[in-house]
């Protein structure tokens, strides 16, 4: 059977990707799960949170009232959360387990309470 130019260079290609997928390479980098994240005195709606470890994930934060904050020490992770605005926290968890975030930025009486869970899972 011939193959024109067009059909060899498509087999090569898959050929290619298929060799690279079994090594672990990915064709294209994966979308990134996007939560939505309302922050207002003294909450996080939602405050319990459950991903995946090794998937790309954006928080993406608004609040109506006052700027906060969200910080995970143990992760590293440390974002503002302006009013008015939409606020996006990328990242990749690296290890499992539970993680407690709190507010970064003083918002009021209730500052030491508005707090955020979030869990990796394999």
């Amino acid at each position: 059977m011939k193959l024109g130019c067009t059909a060899k260079t498509a087999f090569v290609g898959l050929t290619v990707m298929g060799y690279l997928t079994l090594l672990g390479f990915s064709s294209a980098p994966e979308t990134p799960r996007t939560i939505n994240i309302v922050a207002k005195r003294f909450t996080y709606e939602p405050d319990d949170i459950t991903v995946k470890k090794g998937e790309p994930v954006v928080l993406e934060f608004t609040t109506s009232d006052v700027a906060h904050g969200l910080k995970f020490k143990d992760l590293n992770l440390n974002t503002r959360i302006e009013k008015g605005k939409k606020n996006e926290l990328a990242f990749t968890p690296t290890k499992t387990g539970d993680f407690n975030g709190q507010c970064s930025v003083f918002c009021g009486s209730g500052h030491g309470g508005m707090r955020m869970t979030l869990h990796v899972t394999e």
